[in-house]
């Protein structure tokens, strides 16, 4: 009985799908895949930039099964250039808080002003239970600050600066409320008036001799 079936189903297979004998072993497909042109561009974009995890704590919420458990980071993401951002984002675990929260922040830079490694002027920043006092420091001063003030402060790029907390100790809202104060800075005016007085006292003195 199985010899006739076997015989059966041969004689109903179509003729002419034979592979040709050049073809065997080789499947047809869409060829080989091209390389991703975006992907080296986020490798560039990623190591250009340095994070540091400013905060890191466990969160629950009660639902009603129970208690829901998850991890709230936030992460602090600079290239020390001028550029700074900071991120707040929860995961199921920690590495998935860490990775969305310095997405996050890397979608919110701010542009620092600084000039010769420091702020241009003082400024005093409010922000909700935060209030921060930065003052600018002459060279070798250094970062006079701590926490995640001192986090911030380092991947923006800026060396010396003098720094006060004067409101809560809460280290989200402090990096919150540096971010906002940079960003509040203005930019330095253009010392052109200087340089034309240094250009007329040239002149004055080259006619004189």
């Amino acid at each position: 009985m199985t010899e006739a079936v076997t015989k059966a189903k041969e004689q109903k297979k179509p003729a002419g799908l034979k592979p040709a004998d050049g073809a065997k072993g080789k499947t047809q497909g869409r060829g080989p895949r091209r390389p991703a042109g975006g992907r080296g561009k986020r490798e560039e974009f990623a190591e250009e930039f340095e994070q540091k995890i400013v905060d890191l704590a466990r969160v629950t919420r009660v639902m009603a099964g129970g208690k829901r458990m998850r991890f709230r980071a936030c992460v602090c993401v600079g290239d020390k250039k001028g550029r700074v951002g900071v991120g707040l984002a929860k995961g199921l675990d920690v590495t998935a808080a860490i990775s969305k929260a310095a997405t996050k922040a890397k979608k919110e830079l701010v542009n620092v002003p600084i000039v010769n490694g420091t702020i241009p002027h003082e400024i005093k920043h409010k922000e909700g239970a935060a209030v921060i006092l930065f003052k600018p420091a002459s060279t070798g001063r250094g970062i006079i600050a701590g926490g995640a003030v001192r986090m911030v402060l380092e991947l923006s790029g800026i060396h010396n600066i003098t720094c006060k907390t004067l409101g809560t100790s809460n280290k989200v809202n402090n990096a919150k409320c540096v971010i906002a104060a940079l960003a509040a800075l203005k930019q330095p005016a253009k010392k052109a008036k200087s340089e034309t007085a240094k250009v007329e006292k040239t002149e004055k003195a080259a006619e004189k001799k």
